[in-house]
């Protein structure tokens, strides 16, 4: 269940389902500007409904993958999302719209931690690092892909594009599913164990790692220093994501206020994407960013600086500069957190969904509070950049004080 063989095909399945979510749930907001005439605010409330949603699910749907089986979760998850795209693709109101994103949350619930447990189950401590490393920049490039074409394919495919697109990827994800778990059931019976649901299996005992563990990191697997960085990372990753997803549900606003066309919006905007790949590629290759706060803490500081300037850029020149070190910023806490979720724990779905629970979350918060912001303030358009900012400089504050408590 667990071979390398098998693993390149979960990784396929990973790739498309990247594509597929950051397609629709990055371009719905264009959707619904120029549908519905939707505007900043209501996007952002539409933002913070998704990440609500993907909060209270994924960390459910985590322990359901580990108690119930990967492929189970995987088969439902892909089953709902099919369902939602092929509904989204009749409906003719917002309040509709809304619905089939909220099923869409629910069923890319199921793939997310069920995904990164597959990459990581069954790895000793060197390995975890290695099949990490291609997660991300897997689920990283295409998401890239995605972001920078995703503007022409609206514009090009038309309204409709941003439901078939993912029908037909989510059917296709479902059936290679499907093969996957027959092959994992055949191998099973080939070993001359019995074809089983294919639930997780315990990972290795700490006896096992701890030899390996000491060679591959300089600080140990366990102990109050390591769950200290679980810690830090768990809270700066959703902070990330409040700046993520406040950044994408305005961008409309700022294509706007710069004069881009959604093509040209789709070029110019995806920029943080392709530099969030290249930070996953280097840390991939250096682990010397492992139980090392301070490049935690440089990684924190250019996200706020530069979600200051994405937000409020005069010109298209600032709005690609900041992105750059926007991008490399939520490289470096995204990894974090999902590196140090899966070296720590043996209960891998189960983690995996914690990591993507703490991400909803951080997806509800930014957006609220900017919505909230432009409701009570709207005499300063500015004014949720403000307040998103003002919150992320709190994440900051508790990042120090969960390390200081650590030492």
């Amino acid at each position: 269940m667990f071979s390398r063989r098998l693993k390149t095909g979960y990784f396929v399945l990973e790739g498309l389902n990247s594509f597929a979510t950051v397609y629709f749930f990055y371009y719905l907001y264009y959707y619904m500007h120029k549908v519905f005439g939707f505007g900043n605010q209501a996007n952002l409330l539409l933002a913070a409904l998704n990440g609500a949603m993907y909060a209270l699910c994924a960390w459910w749907a985590g322990k359901f993958a580990q108690r119930f089986g990967y492929f189970r979760a995987l088969k439902t998850g892909f089953a709902v999302m099919s369902l939602a795209a092929a509904l989204g693709w009749l409906m003719t109101t917002a309040g509709q719209q809304v619905g089939v994103m909220l099923l869409m949350v629910f069923g890319m619930s199921f793939t997310w931690p069920t995904l990164e447990a597959l990459a990581a189950e069954g790895e000793p401590p060197g390995g975890v690092q290695h099949m990490v490393g291609i997660y991300n920049i897997v689920w990283a490039g295409t998401a890239a892909v995605a972001n920078f074409f995703g503007g022409a394919m609206l514009e090009k495919l038309g309204p409709s594009s941003l439901f078939y697109v993912p029908l037909a990827i989510s059917l296709s994800q479902f059936c290679l599913t499907v093969w996957l778990e027959s092959e994992a059931n055949r191998s099973l019976a080939s070993s001359g164990e019995k074809p089983q649901m294919l639930l997780p299996v315990p990972g290795p005992t700490a006896a096992a790692v701890a030899p390996l563990a000491a060679a591959h990191n300089p600080s140990p697997r366990s102990g109050e220093r390591a769950q200290c960085f679980l810690r830090m990372s768990w809270l700066a990753n959703p902070f990330g994501y409040i700046a993520l997803n406040t950044l994408i549900a305005t961008m409309p606003g700022v294509a706007g206020r710069l004069n881009l066309s959604t093509t040209l919006a789709g070029f110019s905007g995806s920029v943080w994407s392709f530099a969030r790949l290249g930070a996953f590629y280097g840390l991939w290759h250096w682990e010397g960013w492992h139980y090392r706060f301070r490049w935690l803490l440089l990684s924190y500081i250019g996200l706020v600086l530069s979600f200051i300037s994405i937000l409020l850029a005069p010109n298209v020149a600032v709005l690609v500069g900041a992105q750059v070190v926007f991008g490399g910023a939520l490289g470096l806490l995204y990894y974090s957190s999902l590196f140090y979720s899966m070296d720590l724990s043996d209960a891998k779905g189960e983690h995996g969904g914690i990591h993507e629970a703490v991400i909803g979350l951080g997806n509800f918060a930014g957006p609220a509070l900017g919505a909230g912001a432009l409701q009570f303030l709207p005499q300063y358009p500015g004014s949720s950049a403000v307040a998103v900012s003002v919150l992320l400089l709190g994440g900051l504050v508790g990042l120090a004080a969960i390390w200081r408590g650590g030492k």
